[in-house]
């Protein structure tokens, strides 16, 4: 195996050069994950609101169709006598 030799010391200034950027992205991290949180809520709450509609629509159409079925069987089961 080859022999490496020492390790090369490293600046100092590109030492604080990275740990900078380490920081700065981790900053940056939790700025662009709370900007997104607060547009994710704001979707949420409409979300909420047209769920309510949706769902009183989904009701009324399915107590509709249920109606409509059970005037079928009735037909169905009692025919007109001719």
């Amino acid at each position: 195996m080859a022999d490496l030799g020492a390790p090369v010391r490293v600046s100092p200034l590109i030492k604080f050069g990275r740990w900078s950027f380490l920081a700065i992205g981790v900053a940056y991290g939790a700025y662009h994950q709370s900007r997104l949180s607060k547009r994710e809520v704001g979707i949420r709450e409409v979300e909420a609101k047209q769920k309510v509609i949706r769902d009183a629509k989904l009701a009324e159409e399915k107590k509709r169709a249920q109606a409509e079925e059970a005037r079928a069987i009735a037909e169905l089961s009692n025919p007109a006598k001719k």
